[in-house]
């Protein structure tokens, strides 16, 4: 059983759909890409909020924890619990990364937005502030190819699978190696920190 769902995560990732605002990539260019946001939100001393819910919610506390720890960029997630309770309560809980957002997010940060279905309300509410702030935004989702997450990033990562285990596998698995290619990727230096989306 451990082999087969292996091979199974392997042929999901395998077939992972990497898109460029509404242009397709293939993963390299979408690991470039995601390296060039990190620069540039660490060399405009900016911050990388990421957001998800329940096991991606785990996922993104563990990516925003590689970003300080192993890449010393500043990182948060929003998951204060008296904060997140206080909010849900008062506002209802698919406000509660977009309200905190509203007063912390900043024009030279980035947001990351990890959902399975892609189609999360508060997650999709954290994106809309990022859109109206004019910050970056990158996601990470699964299951219907159309799902509403995946049409608002400036970089998307999209696994074609209806199955919680295996996106979210893959999910920790792409920021794993985004974290892990980060002292190989030819976008590490100076020269090539601002990749071009149309690159």
């Amino acid at each position: 059983m451990f082999t087969k769902r292996f091979s199974e995560l392997s042929e999901v990732i395998n077939k992972g759909i990497y898109s460029s605002s509404d242009r397709e990539i293939n993963q390299d260019q979408a690991l470039q890409l995601f390296h060039s946001f990190l620069l540039q939100t660490q060399g405009n001393d900016g911050t990388v909020f990421v957001v998800g819910n329940g096991g991606s919610a785990g996922i993104a506390s563990h990516f925003s924890i590689d970003l300080l720890n192993a890449l010393k960029i500043p990182s948060q997630t929003l998951y204060d619990s008296n904060a997140m309770t206080c909010i849900s309560n008062d506002y209802g809980y698919d406000q509660v990364f977009s309200r905190p957002l509203g007063l912390l997010l900043k024009r030279n940060d980035l947001l990351v937005c990890v959902s399975s279905s892609g189609n999360s309300q508060n997650i999709l509410n954290a994106a809309s502030i990022a859109k109206s702030k004019d910050v970056p935004i990158i996601t990470l989702s699964g299951f219907e190819p159309h799902n509403a997450l995946r049409s608002v990033g400036d970089l998307n990562f999209y696994l074609p699978i209806i199955d919680y285990g295996l996106v979210e596998m893959g999910h920790f698995f792409l920021l794993h190696t985004i974290i892990d290619s980060w002292n190989f990727s030819p976008s590490i230096n100076k020269k090539t920190a601002s990749l071009s989306h149309a690159e």
